[in-house]
């Protein structure tokens, strides 16, 4: 085989500093463009970016070559910038994040439930969902960083 082909799509889901709900409504959807348009400039792909006052959630196109924890380090540290520069100046992403892999077969579904996230989160709040998303994924995790 002469030539590499890939299929590495990432669902990833990232909170604000301390769950602080620094997101606000007016300004959501340009944080969601600019998480998008930093993605195309690390050299991946936004399929999907949604999320609430709270969070983000992103489903990425990925190389082969991409190393995620410096992918995201850029993101984050890209985005922090903008959104305290534009909108929200104590604006920070906690620490940590999630990542699920995403198979071709289920982009579209994880399209439709980064999509709907305002709705989802009427019903459902961020550490309810997280903790469902971890054990969908066979995730292990110590409560104690599920603030």
């Amino acid at each position: 085989m002469g030539s590499t082909y890939h299929s590495l799509h990432y669902h990833w889901v990232c909170s604000t500093k301390e769950r602080r709900p620094f997101i606000r409504p007016e300004w959501r959807p340009r944080l969601h463009e600019y998480l998008g348009g930093t993605v195309r400039g690390l050299e991946g792909v936004p399929l999907k970016i949604g999320g609430v006052q709270d969070h983000v959630h992103a489903l990425i196109g990925l190389k082969p070559t991409h190393c995620f924890s410096d992918f995201v380090r850029e993101l984050k540290k890209a985005t922090s910038v903008w959104a305290a520069a534009q909108h929200e100046r104590a604006f920070e992403w906690q620490e940590g994040y999630s990542l699920f892999t995403v198979s071709a077969s289920l982009r579209e579904t994880v399209s439709r439930y980064i999509e709907r996230q305002e709705e989802h989160h009427r019903k459902r709040n961020f550490k309810e969902e997280l903790k469902a998303l971890l054990a969908r994924h066979g995730v292990n995790y110590d409560p104690k960083y599920l603030l």
